[in-house]
């Protein structure tokens, strides 16, 4: 378990993180979202004992970072994936991480099958693709078999296949009754894993729910609707009050009436729907609707070809 209190780190006059209090519970997977800037990278170093926190304090397991006596055995983290002497081979880098801990070397054999590996054991690290580093990395995180793991943007360079496995291997160790701390800026992949949300925007917290309250909590109720006669619906929409939004393939998405509302209009109208479902909402399409005013950086619009260089 990670438990932190008005956690709050100061570089000269910038705040990065502002009096953050949390809990990252055992038994589930917490996502942490945040725009760039917004301080998830601060507040997982300070988890991890590699900056001091200005104030307040972060706990892991009931303690700091620091005074673990056997930090791989307590929590496995993964921050930078290619932070690893590339003239090693992958099974001496984790063979030194686990002298280091008191590990038993017969744990280095087990998580390089764990994580797909078995294969390059003896192969120089730095010969290796971001996707295997990343593979390395997690590998590392396993190794003490600890009850808290961190993971900051762990399927980079995945492929397809390496993407799902290491879904499955978060909701695994959830499952195992473990602490899983996951940081992604990937939402499809982190609707699909994460089972609670923590987003963090100018250093502060400013959602803790879960994954499913939180989209609920901010997007808008839509439906998504079809018909024979389109324009004719729209009118007939608009006219009770719905918010028409037209989609390239010819439905519309309405906000403002429900669908017993639309199958309502439609019927008085004499209008035949060939499609009539509630459009859900994404984790993305929430998250950018809470945090529409808490980045410093937007894109703008191409407007056209720009000249010169």
């Amino acid at each position: 378990m990670i438990e932190a209190q008005h956690l709050t780190k100061r570089y000269g006059t910038t705040v990065a993180v502002d009096e953050a209090s949390f809990a990252v519970r055992p038994g589930r997977v917490t996502g942490f979202l945040g725009p760039n800037g917004a301080g998830k990278s601060t507040t997982m170093r300070m988890i991890l004992g590699l900056d001091t926190p200005s104030s307040g304090s972060v706990l892991v397991n009931g303690q700091p970072y620091r005074k673990l006596t056997d930090p791989l055995r307590s929590v496995g983290a993964l921050l930078d994936a290619k932070a690893i002497v590339g003239g090693r081979s992958a099974a001496s880098h984790l063979a030194w991480l686990a002298d280091s801990n008191g590990i038993a070397r017969r744990r280095v054999t087990e998580v390089l099958d764990i994580v797909g590996l078995s294969d390059v054991a003896g192969k120089r690290v730095g010969t290796f693709s971001l996707g295997m580093n990343q593979r390395l990395g997690i590998a590392a995180a396993l190794l003490g078999d600890p009850e808290t793991v961190m993971f900051d943007e762990p399927i980079n360079g995945l492929d397809p296949d390496g993407i799902l496995w290491i879904r499955n291997l978060m909701k695994s160790l959830a499952a195992q009754g473990r602490t899983v701390f996951l940081s992604s800026h990937l939402m499809s992949e982190m609707a699909q894993t994460a089972d609670h949300l923590l987003v963090i925007a100018r250093g502060r917290i400013i959602a803790d729910t879960s994954t499913d309250e939180f989209i609920n909590h901010n997007s808008t109720p839509s439906v998504r609707v079809r018909a024979l006669q389109p324009t004719d619906l729209a009118a007939t929409l608009t006219r009770r009050g719905g918010l028409v939004e037209r989609c390239p393939d010819g439905a519309m998405i309405v906000t403002g009436l429900d669908s017993a509302a639309i199958g309502g209009a439609a019927s008085a109208d004499d209008i035949t729907l060939l499609e009539l479902a509630v459009h859900g909402a994404s984790l993305e399409e929430a998250f950018f609707e809470l945090t529409r005013d808490e980045t410093d950086y937007h894109a703008g619009q191409l407007t056209g070809t720009s000249q010169g260089a």
